[in-house]
């Protein structure tokens, strides 16, 4: 159904708009000092992995509507992941969650990835969620919990989860707890924090020496008063007191409305502790709404923030990019294409920005004219870059046109059947 002659067949109609599009934007940006081609290089090496979760229907605290051709299991959120690479050639990773997404047979899922070129990016573990035959409840925390047999359980799974990312060929694991309180007194929040570091470090120690432990913070919920790893400097204080391997994950949804992401990412690069990225978009807090479609100008601010730390060869581990969204109303494969593509977008902008202008209005002070210099980058119609990069990569010209041609999501309702709605349940 997205097989490479179907791409091939579908980029040649298109091919002859793209190619006067692209030539047209050169022109343009070869008079900024602009070599339009190794931009478009640059963003075809771009990529960010997809969550398997991401690509079923998600929902509400009230209620869940899946959506025709609901993937039955993890192996077929494998070839809806493929999918999606083969049109955008950007998403030939997939991060994992467990126990959601824990087969069987790992070996065969690992084969099964190799046969779809998919790769495993860092695993999720699942300490938020009690499950079937579970000993020990996570109703009053986990790596956090008065209790320490609670706690050893957490850490268990945490350790069963590098085991089995180790089958599959990751080499990160990514730790988010919902542990807090509610109400003011109901946890001493000093000893909570450091029942987590004491946790964190048997996890920690379990890592293989190319491993790293991906921090992640949320400001709040399902811990409505205090969370314990709650915002940057929790998460940054923890990785220093974990280790080199730890680091920070920073979730575009886990702030408060307002708060300066690029500002955070900046400091965190300047510790050398910034991780990755879990994209997405929120309007009021955890909205998990697609990626770029509430405010595209701070997701190019952030790009901005990586470009110029590359540009200045900061000090950093490398990064590890995701999607992380909940699909209520949309088809989940044209949401996660459509973000990848505001990604590529943000990434291309930001490398148009003019650094050496840049600099001199910033030592100036001339600060309406450095905020120009920005918007400049960002104004400009990169989509024609996006389309060569793509090409580049063997993928779609038009990825969202061309996964509606391909009747993908009408054949994947007849061959899987129908999944029935819920309650209630985000996931």
């Amino acid at each position: 159904m997205v097989s490479q002659d179907f791409v091939v067949a579908n980029n040649t109609s298109r091919a002859a708009d793209h190619e006067h599009d692209y030539e047209t934007l050169g022109r343009q940006l070869r008079r900024r000092g602009i070599d339009i081609d190794r931009i478009a290089e640059d963003v075809a090496r771009f990529r960010v992995a997809l969550p398997s979760w991401a690509v079923g229907t998600g929902g509400t605290r009230f209620a869940r509507y899946p959506g025709p051709g609901e993937p039955r299991d993890v192996f077929d959120k494998l070839e809806d992941c493929a999918a999606i690479h083969r049109l955008t050639g950007a998403t030939d990773e997939v991060s994992l969650h467990f126990p959601w997404d824990q087969p069987d047979d790992l070996p065969a899922l690992k084969a099964r990835a190799d046969e779809l070129g998919l790769k495993f990016a860092p695993v999720n573990s699942n300490t938020f969620q009690d499950q079937p035959g579970q000993e020990h409840s996570y109703k009053y925390g986990s790596l956090t919990h008065t209790d320490a047999a609670v706690r050893a359980q957490a850490v268990a799974h945490n350790l069963d989860c590098i085991r089995m990312g180790k089958v599959l060929g990751s080499r990160a694991l990514t730790v988010w707890i919902g542990d807090g309180a509610n109400f003011p007194g109901q946890q001493h929040t000093a000893r909570a924090f450091e029942r987590y570091l004491e946790s964190a470090a048997q996890i920690y120690a379990a890592l293989p020496d190319d491993w790293c432990m991906l921090i992640e913070h949320k400001m709040y919920e399902p811990a409505f008063y205090a969370t314990v790893i709650q915002d940057w400097g929790s998460s940054l204080m923890a990785a220093q007191a974990l280790g080199p391997k730890a680091l920070c994950l920073v979730d575009l949804g886990h702030h408060a409305p307002n708060v300066n992401i690029e500002m955070i990412v900046a400091r965190l690069i300047h510790a050398g502790r910034l991780g990755g990225f879990h994209f997405n978009d929120s309007r009021y807090g955890d909205d998990d709404l697609d990626t770029g479609s509430i405010n595209p100008y701070r997701l190019f601010l952030v790009f901005n923030e990586l470009i110029d730390a590359e540009r200045r060869q900061a000090s950093n581990p490398s990064l590890a990019h995701m999607l992380d969204q909940s699909h209520n109303i949309t088809d989940p494969v044209e949401s996660l294409i459509s973000s990848t593509i505001e990604l590529q977008r943000a990434q291309a902008q930001a490398l148009l920005v003019d650094r050496e202008a840049l600099a001199e209005f910033q030592t100036n002070n001339d600060a309406l004219m450095a905020s120009q210099a920005l918007k400049a980058a960002f104004i400009t119609d990169v989509s024609p870059i996006l389309a060569k990069a793509r090409l580049l990569n063997d993928a779609a010209i038009d990825p969202l046109g061309a996964y509606r041609a391909s009747g993908y999501r009408q054949a994947c309702a007849a061959a899987r059947p129908a999944a029935r709605g819920g309650g209630g349940g985000i996931v």
